[in-house]
């Protein structure tokens, strides 16, 4: 019978040196949005008043991206260490940066080539590259010479360099369309920004409100010059007009030596506003906002406190963290999610407001507000009957939630052939209103077509004429309209179709 032995004996240490393809695994769980939110970081611990992202177009492909600020820049001692995997800076107090790989993690998620030009004051300019590959066989950084740092900073960027100011490339991204389609292009880059303005502004909300920080997002072109800049807002999550009557309340709890607070807001109704739907829609935004020295790194999410639920969608709950707490919080490296511990739900459990109001208490009110708010919204609207095939989850989302429903078969919108010139095909016994194919790629611009395309026009189509479908009969009046519809619209598809053949 073996003895157990309490500690484990050592006989000396060897050194393993970490394989060079490491880097081919950072930042795996980074999107576009997130790996830039990442540097952007960087930039606002560094000082920066400015931030630009700037998509590099040459011809109608896009080959790379920068991301330019007027912060205080690094010397050669501070890239080195800004360029080694796991190298960690001093960070202050109020810094954004934690892991000492997130300039890394974030760029390798997106691109193979990853270059940081930089000037500090009173210091010459300084550049270092690292390219990961299958080729990579040791962790030797490329050393960029002075002058070809010098005239990428000096480059005339809509954020001034001098005397100090740090510029990130990237080149070979992995996510830009590998094609010279100028319109695959122009749709990339529309979604691109887009996205980028939504995520940004929600996730710096606090700190562009504060007009701590500016970021805007360009495109260049190298042989057209530089396009319009889209300055990024702040999109606040808690940017009601008017709360609720008591509303929001703060609750506490200890858990240790760690107060917790957790400020519960009620929107009021439902809202139109970019604030109030966020990125991803407004059901999905429905719980916790954990906030790090006023940066959002978690945006809604119940995180085992109660199950997500549509009557739900009106209550959001800020928290302000400093950083990991055992068993209590846990922050990604990617900065875009806090994993709850077990003690948390418990420590939520107990918390209260100065007048004893809990969490339940909250949940109660926020379902209570969204019921009457909903009543109130939709009870004098029409019903309409349910959508179905054809048109986009978004708008489907959108009908259903503004508008009463008749319990009755969904209309689908379906494109088809057509023996005629007809715009549409009112087909009531399997509830389906038909479009011509003929007008498809008139209606789309050239646009490659699905099951849920044309969204605007489908929305429209259906607002107009799901009517006709109810009832038991079609009456003389649903007759009537149809024929004019069918009138007006043909017109319209065939004065759209010829403009579409003149253009190609």
């Amino acid at each position: 019978m073996t003895t157990w032995i309490a500690d484990v004996p050592t006989d000396g240490t060897v050194e393993l040196r970490p394989d060079p393809r490491a880097l081919d695994s950072l930042g795996r769980n980074h999107s576009l949005e997130t790996a830039l939110a990442d540097l952007v970081d960087n930039s606002i611990d560094a000082g920066a008043r400015n931030v630009l992202i700037r998509f590099i177009r040459v011809g109608t492909r896009l080959t790379g991206l920068y991301v330019v600020d007027d912060g205080r820049g690094m010397t050669p001692d501070s890239i080195d260490t800004a360029m080694t995997l796991g190298g960690r800076r001093r960070y202050s107090g109020t810094d954004l940066g934690r892991f000492g790989v997130g300039l890394k993690a974030a760029s390798f998620s997106q691109a193979a080539s990853l270059t940081v030009l930089t000037r500090a004051a009173g210091h010459s300019a300084v550049g270092r590259r690292w390219v990961h590959g299958d080729d990579r066989a040791s962790f030797h950084c490329d050393l960029v010479p002075t002058a070809f740092a010098d005239a990428e900073l000096d480059r005339p960027w809509a954020v001034s360099t001098s005397p100090s100011g740090t510029v990130i490339r990237w080149d070979q991204v992995a996510g830009f369309p590998a094609t010279d389609d100028p319109l695959q292009v122009r749709t990339f880059l529309s979604r691109a920004i887009d996205h980028l303005r939504g995520h940004l502004g929600l996730m710096f909300h606090r700190i562009l409100a504060a007009g701590d920080t500016r970021i805007v997002i360009d495109v260049e072109d190298v042989d057209g010059g530089v396009g319009i800049p889209t300055e990024v807002g702040p999109l606040d999550p808690f940017g009601y007009p008017k709360p609720p009557p008591g509303w929001p309340r703060t609750l506490t709890a200890d858990v240790g030596d760690t107060r917790l607070s957790i400020t519960c807001h009620i929107w009021p109704r439902r809202s139109n506003t970019d604030e109030y739907r966020l990125p991803g829609g407004a059901e999905n935004r429905q719980g916790l906002y954990f906030y790090r020295r006023n940066r959002l790194l978690h945006a809604g999410g119940w995180e085992g406190i109660h199950a997500p639920d549509k009557k739900l969608q009106l209550a959001r709950a800020s928290i302000d963290i400093d950083g990991d707490v055992a068993g209590i919080f846990t922050m990604n490296p990617e900065k875009s999610r806090v994993t709850a511990g077990p003690d948390f739900a418990r420590a939520v459990t107990t918390a209260r407001a100065d007048d004893g109001t809990t969490i339940a208490d909250y949940l109660q009110a926020a379902e209570s507000t969204w019921v009457v708010s909903n009543r109130r919204a939709t009870g004098q609207r029409r019903p309409v009957v349910p959508p179905g095939k054809g048109l986009n989850p978004k708008v489907v989302r959108e009908i259903v939630d503004e508008l009463p429903q008749i319990n009755d078969q969904p209309l689908n919108i379906l494109w088809a052939k057509f023996d005629n010139d007809d715009f549409f095909e009112v087909d009531r016994t399997t509830t389906t209103l038909r479009l011509n194919n003929r007008y498809r790629a008139a209606v789309l611009g050239g646009r490659r077509g699905g099951l849920n395309d044309a969204p605007l026009l489908k929305a429209v189509i259906f607002l107009l004429m799901e009517n006709v479908f109810q009832g038991a009969i079609l009456g003389a009046r649903d007759k009537d309209n149809i024929e004019l519809w069918q009138q007006i619209l043909t017109v319209a598809a065939r004065t759209e179709l010829a403009s579409y053949a003149g253009r190609s």
